[in-house]
Protein backbone atom coordinates (compact mmCIF):
# COMPACT_ATOMS: atom_id res chain seq x y z
CA UNK A 1 0.00 0.00 0.00
CA UNK A 2 1.12 4.03 -0.63
CA UNK A 3 -0.09 7.16 -0.60
CA UNK A 4 -0.76 8.89 -3.65
CA UNK A 5 0.24 12.84 -4.10
CA UNK A 6 -1.11 14.66 -6.86
CA UNK A 7 0.83 18.33 -6.84
CA UNK A 8 -0.25 21.07 -9.35
CA UNK A 9 -0.90 18.88 -12.17
CA UNK A 10 -2.19 20.59 -15.34
CA UNK A 11 -3.25 18.53 -18.96
CA UNK A 12 -3.72 20.06 -22.51
CA UNK A 13 -4.91 18.45 -25.39
CA UNK A 14 -3.82 20.69 -28.11
CA UNK A 15 -4.68 24.23 -26.96
CA UNK A 16 -7.45 22.60 -24.68
CA UNK A 17 -6.53 23.35 -20.90
CA UNK A 18 -7.95 19.88 -19.56
CA UNK A 19 -6.77 19.95 -15.99
CA UNK A 20 -5.59 22.88 -14.04
CA UNK A 21 -3.26 23.20 -11.43
CA UNK A 22 -5.13 20.37 -9.56
CA UNK A 23 -3.44 19.08 -5.52
CA UNK A 24 -4.71 16.07 -3.72
CA UNK A 25 -2.91 14.17 -1.52
CA UNK A 26 -4.67 10.84 -0.74
CA UNK A 27 -3.39 8.92 2.33
CA UNK A 28 -2.22 5.30 2.65
CA UNK A 29 -5.72 3.21 2.96
CA UNK A 30 -7.46 6.28 1.99
CA UNK A 31 -10.77 5.47 -0.41
CA UNK A 32 -10.28 8.98 -2.16
CA UNK A 33 -13.33 9.53 -4.52
CA UNK A 34 -13.09 11.78 -7.57
CA UNK A 35 -16.73 12.69 -8.59
CA UNK A 36 -17.98 15.65 -10.85
CA UNK A 37 -20.19 16.71 -14.00
CA UNK A 38 -19.26 15.09 -17.54
CA UNK A 39 -16.27 16.94 -18.95
CA UNK A 40 -14.79 17.94 -15.64
CA UNK A 41 -11.72 15.96 -15.73
CA UNK A 42 -11.59 13.27 -13.51
CA UNK A 43 -11.33 10.65 -15.55
CA UNK A 44 -8.55 12.19 -17.16
CA UNK A 45 -6.94 12.35 -14.04
CA UNK A 46 -7.16 9.08 -13.19
CA UNK A 47 -5.41 8.32 -16.25
CA UNK A 48 -2.28 10.05 -15.26
CA UNK A 49 -2.45 8.53 -12.44
CA UNK A 50 -2.32 4.84 -14.28
CA UNK A 51 0.25 6.37 -16.68
CA UNK A 52 -2.00 6.22 -20.03
CA UNK A 53 -1.85 10.36 -20.08
CA UNK A 54 0.77 12.15 -20.12
CA UNK A 55 0.99 15.48 -17.39
CA UNK A 56 1.78 18.33 -18.99
CA UNK A 57 3.08 19.81 -15.78
CA UNK A 58 3.16 19.62 -12.00
CA UNK A 59 4.04 16.14 -10.10
CA UNK A 60 2.34 12.95 -9.43
CA UNK A 61 3.69 10.51 -6.34
CA UNK A 62 2.62 6.77 -5.41
CA UNK A 63 4.30 6.29 -1.84
CA UNK A 64 7.67 7.84 -2.26
CA UNK A 65 8.36 7.50 -6.26
CA UNK A 66 7.76 10.22 -8.80
CA UNK A 67 5.97 8.26 -11.41
CA UNK A 68 5.70 11.10 -14.09
CA UNK A 69 7.72 9.24 -16.36
CA UNK A 70 7.10 5.85 -14.89
CA UNK A 71 5.31 3.24 -17.48
CA UNK A 72 2.06 1.94 -15.97
CA UNK A 73 3.32 -1.35 -15.50
CA UNK A 74 6.13 -0.12 -13.01
CA UNK A 75 3.76 2.17 -11.07
CA UNK A 76 2.15 -1.00 -8.92
CA UNK A 77 -1.08 -0.23 -9.50
CA UNK A 78 -4.56 -2.10 -11.12
CA UNK A 79 -7.03 -1.02 -12.75
CA UNK A 80 -10.95 -2.08 -12.93
CA UNK A 81 -13.12 -0.06 -15.83
CA UNK A 82 -16.47 0.55 -17.00
CA UNK A 83 -16.32 -1.80 -19.45
CA UNK A 84 -14.73 -4.88 -17.55
CA UNK A 85 -11.85 -5.94 -20.31
CA UNK A 86 -12.14 -9.56 -19.79
CA UNK A 87 -10.95 -11.74 -22.69
CA UNK A 88 -13.87 -13.70 -23.78
CA UNK A 89 -11.76 -16.61 -25.19
CA UNK A 90 -10.41 -17.19 -21.42
CA UNK A 91 -12.25 -18.64 -18.36
CA UNK A 92 -12.63 -16.70 -14.93
CA UNK A 93 -9.66 -18.71 -13.87
CA UNK A 94 -7.40 -17.64 -17.10
CA UNK A 95 -8.37 -14.01 -16.32
CA UNK A 96 -7.64 -13.19 -13.18
CA UNK A 97 -4.28 -15.24 -13.34
CA UNK A 98 -3.60 -13.58 -17.07
CA UNK A 99 -1.65 -10.81 -15.48
CA UNK A 100 0.82 -12.84 -13.48
CA UNK A 101 1.14 -15.36 -16.14
CA UNK A 102 2.80 -12.38 -18.40
CA UNK A 103 4.90 -11.49 -15.39
CA UNK A 104 6.38 -15.02 -15.27
CA UNK A 105 4.86 -15.49 -11.50
CA UNK A 106 5.22 -19.67 -10.27
CA UNK A 107 2.54 -21.70 -11.32
CA UNK A 108 1.84 -21.98 -7.50
CA UNK A 109 1.88 -18.55 -6.45
CA UNK A 110 -0.82 -18.12 -9.42
CA UNK A 111 -3.09 -20.55 -7.97
CA UNK A 112 -2.70 -19.01 -4.40
CA UNK A 113 -3.77 -15.64 -5.65
CA UNK A 114 -6.31 -16.41 -7.76
CA UNK A 115 -7.71 -18.96 -5.17
CA UNK A 116 -7.42 -16.15 -2.20
CA UNK A 117 -9.23 -13.39 -4.44
CA UNK A 118 -11.90 -16.08 -5.86
CA UNK A 119 -12.84 -16.32 -1.99
CA UNK A 120 -12.75 -12.69 -0.86
CA UNK A 121 -15.26 -12.07 -3.88
CA UNK A 122 -17.56 -15.41 -3.73
CA UNK A 123 -15.97 -16.74 -6.98
CA UNK A 124 -15.08 -20.33 -6.83
CA UNK A 125 -17.94 -22.09 -8.69
CA UNK A 126 -17.51 -19.57 -11.19
CA UNK A 127 -14.15 -20.62 -11.80
CA UNK A 128 -14.48 -22.34 -15.27
CA UNK A 129 -16.97 -20.41 -16.77
CA UNK A 130 -16.39 -18.06 -19.87
CA UNK A 131 -17.48 -14.20 -19.92
CA UNK A 132 -20.24 -14.60 -22.15
CA UNK A 133 -21.84 -16.96 -19.30
CA UNK A 134 -21.81 -14.65 -16.13
CA UNK A 135 -23.96 -11.68 -15.47
CA UNK A 136 -23.00 -8.35 -15.24
CA UNK A 137 -22.03 -8.00 -11.23
CA UNK A 138 -20.31 -11.37 -11.84
CA UNK A 139 -18.56 -9.72 -14.81
CA UNK A 140 -17.21 -6.97 -12.71
CA UNK A 141 -16.62 -9.43 -9.32
CA UNK A 142 -14.30 -10.94 -12.38
CA UNK A 143 -12.58 -7.65 -13.08
CA UNK A 144 -12.27 -6.80 -9.56
CA UNK A 145 -10.16 -10.44 -8.71
CA UNK A 146 -8.19 -10.01 -11.71
CA UNK A 147 -7.06 -6.65 -9.76
CA UNK A 148 -6.53 -8.27 -6.52
CA UNK A 149 -4.46 -10.65 -7.59
CA UNK A 150 -1.96 -8.62 -8.68
CA UNK A 151 -1.79 -6.98 -5.12
CA UNK A 152 -1.01 -3.45 -5.64
CA UNK A 153 -0.07 -0.57 -3.87
CA UNK A 154 -2.95 1.66 -5.10
CA UNK A 155 -6.95 0.50 -7.09
CA UNK A 156 -8.05 2.53 -9.56
CA UNK A 157 -12.04 2.28 -10.19
CA UNK A 158 -12.89 4.41 -13.55
CA UNK A 159 -16.95 3.98 -13.44
CA UNK A 160 -17.20 0.30 -12.75
CA UNK A 161 -21.10 0.27 -11.91
CA UNK A 162 -22.15 2.73 -14.62
CA UNK A 163 -23.36 -0.01 -16.94
CA UNK A 164 -24.76 -2.05 -14.46
CA UNK A 165 -28.90 -1.68 -13.43
CA UNK A 166 -29.48 0.09 -10.09
CA UNK A 167 -30.53 -2.50 -8.11
CA UNK A 168 -27.58 -4.12 -8.64
CA UNK A 169 -25.37 -1.04 -8.65
CA UNK A 170 -26.41 -0.59 -4.87
CA UNK A 171 -25.29 -3.99 -4.00
CA UNK A 172 -21.92 -3.94 -5.80
CA UNK A 173 -20.46 -0.42 -4.12
CA UNK A 174 -21.40 -2.11 -0.61
CA UNK A 175 -18.98 -5.17 -2.22
CA UNK A 176 -16.27 -2.41 -3.32
CA UNK A 177 -16.81 -0.42 0.04
CA UNK A 178 -16.11 -4.28 2.01
CA UNK A 179 -13.86 -5.13 -0.20
CA UNK A 180 -11.85 -2.15 0.44
CA UNK A 181 -12.19 -2.30 4.37
CA UNK A 182 -10.74 -5.73 4.27
CA UNK A 183 -7.65 -5.29 1.87
CA UNK A 184 -6.86 -1.74 3.26
CA UNK A 185 -5.14 -1.24 0.04
CA UNK A 186 -5.50 2.98 -1.34
CA UNK A 187 -8.24 3.67 -3.34
CA UNK A 188 -8.87 5.89 -6.08
CA UNK A 189 -12.92 5.70 -7.82
CA UNK A 190 -14.05 7.94 -10.56
CA UNK A 191 -17.80 8.37 -10.71
CA UNK A 192 -20.24 10.99 -11.55
CA UNK A 193 -22.74 9.25 -9.33
CA UNK A 194 -23.10 11.55 -5.80
CA UNK A 195 -25.13 8.65 -3.84
CA UNK A 196 -21.70 6.58 -5.19
CA UNK A 197 -19.44 9.25 -3.49
CA UNK A 198 -21.44 9.37 -0.15
CA UNK A 199 -21.87 5.63 0.37
CA UNK A 200 -18.31 4.77 -0.52
CA UNK A 201 -15.87 7.59 -0.16
CA UNK A 202 -13.63 7.92 3.21
CA UNK A 203 -12.83 11.47 0.64
CA UNK A 204 -14.23 13.12 -1.52
CA UNK A 205 -12.89 15.22 -4.04
CA UNK A 206 -15.47 17.61 -5.79
CA UNK A 207 -13.97 18.79 -9.60
CA UNK A 208 -15.44 20.78 -12.07
CA UNK A 209 -14.16 22.24 -15.58
CA UNK A 210 -10.42 20.81 -14.47
CA UNK A 211 -10.07 22.50 -11.06
CA UNK A 212 -10.69 20.97 -7.49
CA UNK A 213 -14.04 22.65 -5.92
CA UNK A 214 -13.42 21.27 -2.40
CA UNK A 215 -12.35 18.67 -0.86
CA UNK A 216 -13.81 17.00 2.40
CA UNK A 217 -15.13 13.67 4.07
CA UNK A 218 -18.99 12.87 2.90
CA UNK A 219 -20.80 14.58 5.85
CA UNK A 220 -18.39 17.55 5.59
CA UNK A 221 -18.79 18.35 2.14
CA UNK A 222 -22.53 17.57 2.78
CA UNK A 223 -22.68 19.95 5.79
CA UNK A 224 -20.62 22.42 4.84
CA UNK A 225 -20.48 23.37 1.31
CA UNK A 226 -17.45 25.34 0.01
CA UNK A 227 -19.80 27.28 -2.80
CA UNK A 228 -22.97 27.13 -4.39
CA UNK A 229 -21.77 24.23 -7.17
CA UNK A 230 -20.75 21.79 -4.48
CA UNK A 231 -23.94 22.09 -2.28
CA UNK A 232 -25.88 21.35 -5.57
CA UNK A 233 -24.04 18.95 -6.59
CA UNK A 234 -24.09 16.90 -3.02
CA UNK A 235 -27.22 15.41 -1.42
CA UNK A 236 -30.33 14.04 -3.22
CA UNK A 237 -32.80 15.03 -4.27
CA UNK A 238 -30.49 18.80 -4.74
CA UNK A 239 -30.22 21.43 -1.95
CA UNK A 240 -32.92 24.29 -2.86
CA UNK A 241 -31.93 27.69 -3.73
CA UNK A 242 -33.53 30.96 -3.34
CA UNK A 243 -32.69 34.36 -4.62
CA UNK A 244 -32.85 37.38 -1.78
CA UNK A 245 -31.63 40.38 -0.42
CA UNK A 246 -30.62 40.65 2.92
CA UNK A 247 -32.64 43.24 4.41
CA UNK A 248 -33.41 43.69 8.62
CA UNK A 249 -31.33 40.46 9.57
CA UNK A 250 -33.36 38.49 7.29
CA UNK A 251 -33.57 37.27 3.52
CA UNK A 252 -36.51 38.97 1.93
CA UNK A 253 -37.08 37.00 -1.33
CA UNK A 254 -38.35 38.85 -5.03
CA UNK A 255 -41.75 38.37 -3.95
CA UNK A 256 -41.24 40.07 -0.55
CA UNK A 257 -41.74 36.71 1.15
CA UNK A 258 -39.28 36.67 4.27
CA UNK A 259 -36.91 33.61 5.35
CA UNK A 260 -34.82 33.05 8.83
CA UNK A 261 -31.08 34.39 8.55
CA UNK A 262 -28.61 31.01 8.19
CA UNK A 263 -27.68 30.77 12.00
CA UNK A 264 -23.89 29.87 10.46
CA UNK A 265 -24.05 32.72 7.90
CA UNK A 266 -23.32 36.58 8.19
CA UNK A 267 -23.89 39.46 4.73
CA UNK A 268 -24.32 42.90 4.74
CA UNK A 269 -27.13 44.60 4.54
CA UNK A 270 -28.61 44.80 0.86
CA UNK A 271 -26.30 41.59 -0.14
CA UNK A 272 -27.93 39.84 -2.89
CA UNK A 273 -27.63 36.30 -2.07
CA UNK A 274 -28.62 32.93 -2.77
CA UNK A 275 -30.16 31.19 -0.25
CA UNK A 276 -29.98 27.19 -0.08
CA UNK A 277 -31.89 24.60 2.36
CA UNK A 278 -31.86 20.81 2.03
CA UNK A 279 -35.31 18.96 0.97
CA UNK A 280 -35.30 17.57 4.31
CA UNK A 281 -34.56 21.00 6.61
CA UNK A 282 -37.71 22.11 5.22
CA UNK A 283 -41.04 21.34 7.66
CA UNK A 284 -44.86 22.29 7.62
CA UNK A 285 -45.06 25.22 9.78
CA UNK A 286 -48.46 26.95 11.56
CA UNK A 287 -50.90 28.88 10.11
CA UNK A 288 -48.85 32.06 11.27
CA UNK A 289 -45.44 30.58 10.35
CA UNK A 290 -43.44 29.67 7.21
CA UNK A 291 -44.09 30.86 3.50
CA UNK A 292 -47.52 29.55 2.18
CA UNK A 293 -46.49 28.00 -1.21
CA UNK A 294 -48.49 25.81 -3.78
CA UNK A 295 -48.16 21.89 -3.89
CA UNK A 296 -47.29 21.32 -7.70
CA UNK A 297 -46.95 17.31 -7.53
CA UNK A 298 -46.68 15.16 -4.55
CA UNK A 299 -44.20 12.01 -5.28
CA UNK A 300 -44.50 9.19 -2.42
CA UNK A 301 -41.41 6.55 -2.29
CA UNK A 302 -42.76 4.67 0.39
CA UNK A 303 -40.18 5.64 2.77
CA UNK A 304 -40.94 9.55 2.46
CA UNK A 305 -42.47 12.15 0.21
CA UNK A 306 -41.30 14.18 -1.99
CA UNK A 307 -43.65 17.36 -2.59
CA UNK A 308 -42.64 19.83 -5.18
CA UNK A 309 -44.19 23.45 -4.63
CA UNK A 310 -43.43 26.82 -5.65
CA UNK A 311 -41.69 30.04 -3.62
CA UNK A 312 -41.02 33.61 -5.68
CA UNK A 313 -41.70 31.74 -8.59
CA UNK A 314 -38.37 28.79 -7.79
CA UNK A 315 -39.75 25.12 -7.66
CA UNK A 316 -39.12 23.56 -3.94
CA UNK A 317 -38.44 20.65 -3.44
CA UNK A 318 -39.43 18.68 0.24
CA UNK A 319 -38.78 15.80 1.66
CA UNK A 320 -41.37 14.36 4.81
CA UNK A 321 -40.67 11.15 7.03
CA UNK A 322 -44.19 12.02 7.96
CA UNK A 323 -47.14 10.34 5.15
CA UNK A 324 -49.23 13.58 4.38
CA UNK A 325 -52.41 13.76 2.31
CA UNK A 326 -51.15 16.91 -0.17
CA UNK A 327 -52.85 16.80 -3.44
CA UNK A 328 -52.03 19.00 -6.11
CA UNK A 329 -53.44 22.81 -5.74
CA UNK A 330 -53.63 22.86 -2.24
CA UNK A 331 -51.68 25.61 0.28
CA UNK A 332 -49.41 24.73 2.38
CA UNK A 333 -47.00 26.05 4.72
CA UNK A 334 -42.89 25.82 4.78
CA UNK A 335 -40.76 26.51 6.96
CA UNK A 336 -36.83 26.55 7.24
CA UNK A 337 -34.81 25.52 9.63
CA UNK A 338 -32.31 28.67 9.83
CA UNK A 339 -29.57 25.50 12.10
CA UNK A 340 -29.15 23.99 9.12
CA UNK A 341 -30.05 26.74 5.95
CA UNK A 342 -26.58 28.00 4.03
CA UNK A 343 -26.07 31.54 2.18
CA UNK A 344 -23.79 31.61 -0.87
CA UNK A 345 -23.03 35.06 -2.52
CA UNK A 346 -25.30 35.49 -5.39
CA UNK A 347 -22.19 36.45 -8.13
CA UNK A 348 -19.74 34.24 -7.04
CA UNK A 349 -21.79 31.70 -5.66
CA UNK A 350 -19.05 31.36 -2.03
CA UNK A 351 -20.66 30.22 0.94
CA UNK A 352 -21.39 33.59 3.26
CA UNK A 353 -20.33 31.87 6.68
CA UNK A 354 -20.13 33.43 9.87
Amino acid sequence: MASVTIGQVEKYFGRTHIIKGVSIDIADGEFCVLVGPSGCGKSTLLRMIAGLEEISAGDIHIGDKLVNLMPPKERDIAMVFQNYALYPHMTVRDNMAFSLLLAKQPAAKIAERVDIAAGILGLHALLDRYPRQLSGGQRQRVAMGRAIVRDPQVFLFDEPLSNLDAKLRVSMRTEIKELHQRLKTTSIYVTHDQIEAMTMADKIVVMRDGVVEQTGSPLDLYDHPANQFVAGFIGSPSMNFLPGVVRGGRVVLSDGSQLPMPVHAKAAEGHSVIYGIRPEHLDIGSDSEGLATEVVVVEPTGADTQVFTKIAGVEVTSVFRERHAFTPGSTIRLQADATRAHLFDASSGKALVA
